[in-house]
């Protein structure tokens, strides 16, 4: 089997490819992302994981590279990770008033054959009400520095979920799926 690499450090995409089965390594891409909607989120999200995959694919001669990008949208704002606990505080408060939507971008680099594959998927998030000491409690469990949105859906932070459309593992970082659909154009099959 070709080697993986995973154009990220981040623990929750290493973790869900090990779910699968799948080995690789990891490499930390090298690239300033883009934070503007100018053509929306889909494109933003592709944009960001396609550098992402080319700036880690050009450090080798050999292999397949998976880049991906997470934003999440609440009133018509991206929503990254919070630059500090108020910050953090601000966010999950607007996230518990409105539905928003979580856009992760994939792209699959097959380096040996020069192909590109690329695609994105959506997934609406519908929070309960949270008040201020759940968002404060919260906050002394976890750490909402290293996330998007503020919460993981994956942990503790799923208590704040009502429900959601569309794939619960896009909201983690990983759409699975679209992902192992991606993988399969570039020859690897999951099974």
């Amino acid at each position: 089997m070709r080697e993986i690499i995973l154009a990220s450090r981040s623990k929750a995409r290493q973790k869900l490819l090990r779910q699968i089965g799948l080995r690789f390594k990891t490499i930390k891409a090298d690239i300033r992302e883009a934070h503007r909607l100018a053509k929306g989120p889909k494109e933003l999200v592709i944009h960001n994981a396609l550098k992402k995959a080319q700036e880690v694919s050009e450090r080798f001669d050999s292999g397949v590279v998976i880049g991906a990008d997470t934003v999440v949208l609440a009133a018509g704002k991206v929503i990254g990770k919070p630059k500090n606990l108020n910050d953090a505080f601000k966010t999950l408060k607007l996230l518990s008033r409105e539905p928003q939507l979580v856009y992760t971008g994939l792209a699959v680099i097959d380096i040996d054959n020069k192909k590109v594959f690329s695609d994105y998927e959506e997934t609406k998030i519908y929070m309960c009400r949270i008040s201020d000491e759940q968002i404060r409690n919260y906050f002394k469990k976890v750490s909402p520095l290293d996330k998007a949105g503020s919460f993981d859906i994956q942990g503790l932070g799923s208590i704040f979920i009502d429900r959601i459309e569309g794939c619960f593992y896009n909201v983690v970082g990983l759409p699975l799926a679209k992902l192992a659909k991606l993988l399969k154009k570039a020859g690897i099959d999951v099974f």
